[in-house]
């Protein structure tokens, strides 16, 4: 092992957290890490760990101490996210912070700003946003491809078994134990889509945010929405709606579209591809790479690159999270509206991947959509004027 990698330990090696198990060990295998621990409550076994057992221990701040981290990667429970960071920065110790960083903006502020504070570096996990198509797309946009830019829609047709909400005591919940948790389609597994769409709406900062709308439904048995959209109005005027469901007929690639005068560039973000569409022109299609982001924060931290998701340009992410926080909570469809597939342990709304997709086309919310079981009477839509920090 080279004697420059940086020592990094993992706060959460299971779930999600395998992805980011086998991602340190990728960049160990280049000499750029060393695997120095993993916090778990249960310890991981040698065959979870995909190799030689690291340091382990359930106090996050002693192994922290113990094996001299350098950068921690947090992948825990929404709820614990704030105070884990805290936990690492306190001890000079830069961070990787799983989104969503925080279940509210007041959680996310202390956050920031206790990091800040500490003189740590904290990366936050949209890993869409380390994508070589962003610069891309913003330089198609500045050199008139598509003429004014007159907003941007989100699209996530998803599909979720009884499973996935059983897979946690947090999963599919607002609230825990007196904690916000607010694990919504838009706050946690869409959460990209709301992302990749603010930041090609121009709006990152808390202050780009003046006004977000939404719609929160439920056909699962859960206290979270699982069918749902939000429509973002930027300090620029711009209208940014995402919509989004875990209970797909048929489940698609997620994506962001960037609408305007004269065309659209449309932008599958897990796919790093990009569809280009103009009036007089024939489509053109372009596929591109992608920054890793814990490579991009040792790089930062070794050589000085630019970091490429620092907490303050997700604020406007943050806002987002908080009014759906403070949002009526979700209303679940009637029986009439979902059915259950058989066999596969899950419920669909029939007609939901294309009012997903009309809601991006539009940028209109399901209610102004005619969605039988969104009518605009129903008390579950939530409008909030932002107050930016």
């Amino acid at each position: 092992m080279c004697d420059t990698a940086v020592p990094v330990v993992l706060a959460g090696g299971r779930g999600h957290g395998r992805w980011h198990l086998a991602n340190i060990r990728r960049l160990q295998d280049q000499g750029l890490v060393r695997l120095a621990g993993v916090c778990e409550p249960v310890p991981l076994t040698e065959e979870e760990s995909g190799g030689e057992l690291p340091a382990q221990s359930a106090d996050f701040g002693a192994l922290l101490d113990r094996t001299g981290a350098r950068v921690a990667v947090v992948c825990t429970p929404i709820p614990t996210h704030t105070d884990l960071a805290l936990t690492a920065a306190r001890r000079g110790v830069h961070i990787l912070l799983e989104k969503p960083p925080a279940p509210s903006y007041a959680e996310f502020r202390r956050m920031a700003d206790g990091v800040a504070e500490a003189g740590v570096v904290c990366q936050i996990g949209f890993q869409s946003q380390g994508s070589h198509a962003l610069p891309a797309i913003h330089e198609l946009v500045a050199e008139g491809a598509i003429g004014t830019v007159t907003g941007v829609g989100g699209a996530g047709a998803w599909a979720r078994d009884d499973a996935y909400y059983r897979r946690a005591p947090w999963a599919g919940r607002r609230r825990l134990d007196g904690a916000d948790v607010v694990d919504g389609a838009l706050t946690n597994p869409l959460a990209h889509a709301v992302a990749t769409a603010l930041v090609l709406g121009g709006a990152t900062r808390a202050k780009d945010v003046t006004e977000v709308e939404t719609e929160l439904w439920r056909a699962n048995a859960i206290e979270a929405d699982d069918t749902s959209c939000v429509r973002v109005t930027t300090a620029q005027g711009l209208p940014v709606t995402v919509a989004a469901t875990l209970c797909a007929e048929r489940p698609q690639e997620p994506y962001v579209v960037v609408h305007g005068s004269r065309g659209r560039i449309t932008f599958w973000y897990k796919q790093d591809r990009v569809l280009l569409q103009r009036a007089d022109h024939g489509p053109r299609e372009y596929e591109h790479g992608r920054t890793d982001l814990l490579e991009n924060l040792v790089g930062h931290l070794t050589t000085g690159a630019a970091l490429l998701v620092p907490p303050d340009a997700t604020g406007a992410f943050m806002r987002v999270v908080e009014a759906i926080r403070l949002a009526p909570d979700p209303a679940s469809l009637p029986e009439a509206a979902w059915r259950s597939v058989p066999g596969e342990h899950r419920r669909v709304v029939p007609g939901v991947d294309a009012l997903v997709a009309a809601a991006a086309n539009t940028l209109a919310l399901y209610s102004e959509l005619g969605a039988p079981w969104a009518r605009p009477d129903v008390p579950r839509t939530g409008r909030a004027e932002v107050s930016p920090r």
